[in-house]
């Protein structure tokens, strides 16, 4: 490991961990199992904030909270994790707006034959971003992952 960056390691792990315990928290909610989880965005929990939160800790921890570089991750997390859950979510929102809207116009239009409605083939995705405690359930992981990577290096 000498080799590679300690840091992008111990984020790409908790990345990789957190989108493999996607399957598992899919199986709790639903009661099936789907391994295309492991390739989903939203859900819990969120990849991006374990990874966002491992670097940022594992960072503080071996440079100390008021080195920049503890800032830099810091901040980047917090505006990573604040997208996940708000712009990202709200996106996924509108996106099952219109495929609903777009349901019903051609329900609708089935009765018109005069209209020349083409329905899309592909609908848009819904599942983009996360609920407030998908975020947190991956910052504590990423935490975790990075306090635990740091000290193992040290």
């Amino acid at each position: 490991m000498d080799k590679m960056n300690r840091g992008v390691i111990t984020a790409l792990s908790a990345i990789g961990i957190a989108q493999a315990l996607k399957i598992f928290t899919h199986k709790k909610v639903t009661g099936e199992w789907d391994l295309k989880q492991i390739a989903t965005t939203g859900g819990q929990p969120s990849s991006h904030s374990a990874g966002v939160s491992a670097l940022a800790t594992y960072i503080a921890a071996n440079k100390g909270s008021r080195h920049t570089e503890t800032a830099l991750a810091t901040i980047f997390g917090v505006i990573v994790m604040y997208d996940a859950q708000g712009i990202r979510r709200h996106t996924g929102e509108i996106a099952q707006l219109v495929n609903d809207l777009e349901d019903n116009f051609a329900a609708i239009s089935g009765d018109f034959p005069s209209s020349e409605f083409v329905e899309r083939d592909k609908e848009l995705k819904e599942l983009l971003g996360h609920q407030p405690i998908e975020v947190l359930g991956g910052a504590l992981l990423g935490a975790a992952l990075g306090y635990f990577s740091a000290k193992l290096e040290g």
